[in-house]
């Protein structure tokens, strides 16, 4: 984790020579010594650098300056990128010197570390992309030629060398080739969560796969038998503690459960999203009434809910909802505009952010409800008084619906205010944000574990110049690095989600694994897509869905550009 200070120091004790010999179980295994431990304090501390420069560039009279920031957006983002990175490569080693005491780093874990280790090494030095065409390098952070030298050599230049090589890559094909695993390398979780990937793996297998093409060609709802399914299985009340009915299950349970549904088909995935969020948002802000009336229902899935925050035209600016809850007696009345609201005719719950205070331009004048609501159908999407709108046509992400909502006087009972008190409703969903970023990580490794599988099954498949695409260097190398770096995006999405099961605060984590995942996903998709030619660009074939949804990832929840924003902030903050 990130020190506080951003001294950036190793979170558990420094890896030294004796302790890092990262062997596999047989004589082929990739190998490490103890410059992999040398290599991450070079680039912890290369990042301290950068941080201090960047403070530098964005500070006045001692204070950080918003405008300056913003001048500086892309160094101030290019830190919240190169943070990243040092926590993959972090956890990349840690994750080695864990599987390795468990006896569990063979073969494919050791090809994952090595090539993932110095992949993300060779970019901090030589160029991270933050998008397709925005590259940020060392010197965009005011860091000179000796600074990087002085980092970039020894260690890291030795892992450089010897990590991502033709022959590592294509030795990790392979394994790809013949792996029947569930995930390819040990994720390093234990036996139960190892357990509950199963079950949900076969569901998936059985009940989503077979129809999520469909379902997305004809912009269908997920079938309400589906959704009966996953509340037998506890999807919707996994973290809801047992004595509100629920599994009382922690976050990285939540983590494998969302991504193996999400690898069926996003939409699924993304059903108990909206009860992760409605959950939390109880479970941290409500009255204790309002606890007993809701969660045992939301679990069950008795209630589906619905977030209603965006507004039109203020997309991240949470600042600027405009939309009023007016007192009347005992209950608000609601006018303004909603949109991109997901799933919201079926749903019989919403947590609907309204501004109860309009002499607070900002966030302290904004409240929470529990806004209780009929289901609809599409020829009536909303039958309740004051409450009307229309479907959003989507790309991808579907099996919910998305829906504009325009509220004229829409009746909710005093008693729904959450937690009974106004002007606490920014701070209550910022509570959920953790968890809400930690689960749409999750999300994102579903989503790339989908286009790796259907990329390397039709690399073993198709024959071109008498031998399978897999043969083609390019193609194994593509299907290599997919797997290497969903290994990362996976194993950051964890990271995060056990500080949150340990009670730590995790924004800066929860944070860079969505950034990343939402980047890894878009990029399986995409060579997943290119692995199939022209027939991935065919409707038939279920890669042209997994690109249309994996586009999303890098959208919701806080688009690219807001999260880097974030992350930068309290990087320049010092962490705290």
């Amino acid at each position: 984790m990130l020190q506080r200070n951003i001294s950036l120091t190793l979170s558990e004790a420094p890896l030294t020579v004796a302790e890092e010999t990262f062997v596999g179980e047989n004589a082929e295994s990739v190998a490490f010594d103890g410059r992999a431990g040398a290599a991450v304090a070079a680039v912890e501390a290369l990042l301290a650098e950068a941080v201090a420069s960047v403070r530098a560039r964005v500070s006045r009279d001692g204070r950080l300056s918003a405008d300056l920031i913003e001048r500086e957006q892309r160094a101030a983002h290019g830190l919240a990128w190169l943070a990243t990175y040092v926590e993959a490569a972090r956890e990349m080693v840690g994750y080695a010197r864990r599987l390795q005491g468990e006896g569990r780093f063979g073969r494919f874990e050791s090809l994952l570390t090595a090539i993932g280790l110095g992949e993300f090494l060779a970019q901090i030095f030589g160029g991270i992309p933050m998008s397709q065409g925005e590259i940020v390098r060392p010197a965009d952070f005011g860091l000179g030629e000796p600074q990087i030298a002085a980092r970039r050599g020894g260690a890291v230049a030795a892992l450089v060398e010897t990590g991502n090589t033709p022959a590592n890559r294509r030795a990790l094909a392979d394994l790809l080739a013949e792996s029947h695993a569930p995930t390819f390398g040990d994720p390093g979780l234990d036996e139960t969560l190892e357990a509950i990937r199963a079950e949900m793996r076969r569901f998936a297998d059985a009940e989503i796969i077979p129809h999520a093409q469909e379902w997305h060609r004809k912009n269908a709802y997920i079938p309400l038998e589906i959704i009966a399914r996953l509340a037998q299985l506890g999807v919707f009340g996994l973290t809801i503690p047992e004595s509100y009915g629920g599994m009382g299950l922690g976050k990285v349970a939540m983590c494998v459960v969302t991504e193996e549904l999400s690898r069926g088909y996003i939409g699924v995935g993304s059903l108990g999203t909206r009860s992760e969020i409605a959950a939390e948002l109880i479970l941290c802000g409500g009255t204790a009434a309002q606890k007993q009336e809701f969660l045992p229902k939301i679990a069950s899935g008795e209630i589906l809910p619905t977030a209603v925050f965006t507004e039109p035209n203020t997309g991240s600016d949470l600042a600027s909802l405009s939309a009023r809850a007016i007192r009347d007696g005992d209950v608000y009345r609601i006018y303004g505009a909603k949109t991109w609201i997901t799933h919201p005719v079926r749903a019989d719950l919403m947590t609907l952010l309204a501004r109860t205070d309009p002499s607070e331009k900002g966030y302290r004048g904004l409240s929470m409800f529990l806004a209780r609501k009929p289901r609809g159908v599409d020829a009536d999407p909303f039958p309740a008084p004051g409450m009307s709108g229309g479907e959003i046509e989507v790309l991808g992400y579907r099996g919910m619906k998305e829906y504009e909502i325009a509220f004229d006087g829409f009746e909710i009972p005093a008693s729904g205010l959450l937690g009974g008190a106004e002007g606490q409703g920014f701070k209550q969903l910022m509570e959920t944000f953790e968890s809400a970023r930690i689960q749409t990580a999750a999300r994102a490794v579903g989503v790339a574990q989908s286009a790796l599988e259907l990329g390397l099954r039709y690399a073993q498949e198709r024959i071109q110049f008498g031998k399978p695409l897999i043969a083609f260097p390019r193609v194994a190398d593509k299907l290599a690095m997919m797997a290497v770096e969903i290994h990362i995006a996976r194993q950051i999405a964890y990271f995060a989600a056990r500080a949150k099961d340990d009670g730590r605060r995790c924004d800066l984590e929860a944070g860079m694994a969505k950034l990343l995942g939402a980047r890894v996903a878009w990029a399986a998709a995409d060579n997943a897509l290119q692995i199939h030619g022209g027939n991935g660009f065919a409707l038939e074939y279920p890669i042209s869905r997994v690109l249309c949804d994996a586009r999303i990832l890098n959208i919701f929840e806080g688009a690219a550009e807001i999260q880097a924003q974030v992350i930068a902030r309290r990087l320049l903050e010092g962490g705290n």
